[in-house]
């Protein structure tokens, strides 16, 4: 109980400490050494989260992660630098340029995993707009709910794929990894829009089938001890996912016994909506997303990867 009230504490506190950062985003040629040097303090506190054996000494250290992270994003000029050598925070800008998102994972002894996160806008004044992420995924009833930021599906993204909708405000996928426990993984095709310029997480676009229910957020999820593609493939216009299937039908719905069957669907956007498209044929080349992540605390988990 005492640790729960310590990560509602820390929760509260990243919330307040980034949304009131704000600062000036223009470059400044001095900025580049100091960015630098604590992006190598954040790369020392990422490896020392994923050495620590303790979930206590993990959010110890996460809180130190988040104050060098804010300390970072103050200055100006920080939208314009990458933080591409953070090896465990993933940072994804928007192929618009409109905003990127840092998110990451913290292991837990349980084989869980928490989420941390942030949105960083470009806004037109210059102004460094932030929006944090509150990982709610535990107050979850249904995976298919419309979220804000405070209630966030927590999940560490590393590809932001835009939808224009019919010339209607573009709303972006979000290509996620979520971990989840000893025994599966899972992957999340997340949307984020915009509205009135505040976040929201969910929206009614995946269509699987003509009479089907419209889904706000599609979830897979799979046995720990394979990997699975999620990817846009532009040389087909769709988000590709293989196909899960388990090994044998009476394992139905114990995902822990799902795979790659060797095939792949995919969404195709079309008409503002993702339509699904069973059986797609595409040249399924390595990607280093696909492997996104097999269990981080256990390097002798074999990836059974499929081509």
């Amino acid at each position: 109980m005492l640790l729960l009230r310590k990560h509602i504490l820390l929760t509260l506190t990243v919330c307040c400490s980034l949304a009131v950062a704000k600062a000036q985003h223009t470059f400044n040629s001095n900025a580049g050494p100091r960015l630098h040097a604590l992006q190598d303090s954040m790369i020392r506190l990422t490896e020392s989260i994923q050495a620590a054996k303790e979930n206590t000494d993990r959010f110890a250290v996460n809180a130190s992660l988040i104050k060098t992270l804010v300390t970072a994003l103050k200055i100006p000029g920080s939208y314009s630098f990458a933080f591409d050598s953070l090896k465990y925070i993933s940072t994804v800008k928007s192929p618009d340029n409109s905003f990127r998102i840092f998110s990451w994972a913290l292991p837990t002894n349980s084989g869980s995993y928490r989420f941390f996160g942030t949105i960083q806008m470009a806004t037109k004044d210059g102004s460094l707009k932030l929006f944090p992420l509150i990982d709610g995924t535990a107050e979850f009833k249904d995976d298919n709910e419309v979220t804000s930021p405070k209630k966030w599906f927590g999940s560490r993204y590393y590809e932001i794929v835009p939808v224009v909708n019919s010339g209607k405000q573009t709303y972006y996928a979000l290509l996620g990894w979520k971990g989840n426990n000893n025994k599966t993984s899972k992957k999340v095709i997340e949307v984020l829009s915009f509205n009135q310029g505040e976040p929201v997480f969910g929206k009614a676009v995946f269509q699987d089938s003509k009479n089907s229910s419209v889904k706000n957020r599609i979830v897979f999820e799979y046995s720990k001890l394979n990997s699975m593609t999620l990817r846009l493939d532009k040389k087909v216009g769709m988000i590709v996912f293989d196909h899960l299937a388990p090994l044998s039908p009476e394992m139905a719905d114990h995902f822990e016994f799902y795979a790659s069957d060797s095939s792949f669907d995919a969404y195709k956007p079309l008409g503002g909506r993702l339509k699904l498209v069973e059986n797609v044929e595409v040249n399924n080349d390595p990607d280093t997303n696909d492997e996104f992540y097999i269990d981080p605390k256990n390097k002798q988990i074999p990836a059974q990867k499929k081509f």
